[in-house]
């Protein structure tokens, strides 16, 4: 049982992992993802690199939705951009240690285009921009065949590093989780600083913020910019992970899984995406094994999976808006809090 929280210094106020208990659990975590594909099986393996990407572009939206309170509708078609900045640098035998920051910055000047809109609206208004944005850009994939390929889509070379393919899911599994772990490992720190500390500020109260000095001009472009960075790069993950790309990767449904998944997870955290992600991400899969079982009895039940799943996805929402507000990362919390003065009571 915890009896206390003593912190004598500030270096240790800082720390990211302040008990032994948390840096051996983070050791033991680190341990099992480098041996995973190893003992996980094919399948798994996947769903793995899928939630690792998810996470990344969860993040991203994150940053612009939970802390620095701009809503966004548009969060799909900045990972396509990505996606196709990856396609366009593979062709011209760009390395991908190259092509991924590249991808997040182009990713990033569009987020500062699209997040013009959020000096002068808010609410809303500036999710009805962002929603523009997500429709024109899905136009410009569409219709641009020299760089897209338009709805046939375009293939994408696998990374490759001295000589080393990353040609299946195990291999491109550690690219995929070492991204996470950086760019997790960066938003956590970043709001450690002033300019995460202004995003809050701006959420919480834009106007107060604007009397204490802080620039709500650049912070929220700012803001629009790391969001749009976040995924780009996840976006050309997922080029390196399918290998072929079409638009339809890109769509408005895809905007509104990375926005349940925050929601779901608890806006504003990042332990919030990493939950909200992995649980968006088997809730498919949940309802496609469900649907597998009722084909016995119903055998054109296959055809309501894609429905059934848009339907669950506003359920969820809804259900954790209305009943846990904060998120799966609240359950989380008070799961601690019991087991921290067990076998007492609160």
């Amino acid at each position: 049982m915890r009896i206390g929280d003593f912190r004598a210094s500030y270096t240790h106020d800082e720390a990211l992992l302040v008990t032994p208990a948390q840096r051996s659990w983070m050791v033991g975590f680190v341990l099992l993802l480098l041996i995973f594909p190893w003992i996980g099986g094919s399948y798994l393996t996947y769903l793995v690199c899928l939630t690792g990407i998810h996470v990344i572009a969860a993040m991203g939206l994150n940053i612009v939705t939970g802390y620095a309170g701009q809503i966004s509708l548009g969060h799909a078609a900045f990972m396509g951009v990505g996606c196709y900045t990856v396609a366009a640098l593979a062709k011209v035998d760009v390395p991908f240690y190259l092509a991924l920051p590249l991808a997040g910055l182009v990713s990033a000047l569009v987020g500062l285009i699209v997040g013009v809109p959020s000096l002068r609206i808010k609410g809303l208004y500036l999710a009805v921009a962002t929603l523009a944005a997500q429709f024109i850009l899905l136009f410009v994939f569409r219709e641009w065949d020299s760089v897209t390929g338009g709805v046939r889509g375009v293939n994408i070379a696998p990374a490759e590093v001295g000589g080393w393919v990353m040609n299946t899911d195990r291999e491109i599994y550690y690219l995929i989780m070492a991204c996470a772990l950086v760019m997790l490992l960066g938003a956590r720190n970043l709001f450690r600083t002033h300019i995460g500390r202004s995003f809050i500020a701006i959420r919480d109260k834009d106007i107060s913020a604007e009397v204490l000095g802080i620039d709500l001009f650049r912070g929220k472009l700012m803001a629009f910019a790391l969001g749009s960075f976040y995924a780009g790069v996840a976006g050309g993950l997922m080029g390196y992970f399918y290998r072929a790309i079409t638009p339809e990767h890109f769509t408005l449904a895809l905007s509104v899984f990375y926005l349940a998944a925050i929601i779901v997870g608890g806006l504003g955290t990042v332990l919030g995406v990493i939950l909200g992600a992995a649980f968006m991400t088997l809730v498919p899969e949940v309802l496609r094994g469900v649907v597998s079982f009722v084909t016995l009895w119903a055998p054109n039940a296959m055809a309501l999976l894609s429905p059934v799943r848009e339907m669950v996805f506003g359920a969820l929402i809804i259900a954790f808006l209305i009943f846990e507000p904060h998120g799966l990362v609240e359950i989380w919390r008070r799961i601690r809090r019991f087991f921290h003065l067990w076998p007492f009571k609160t």
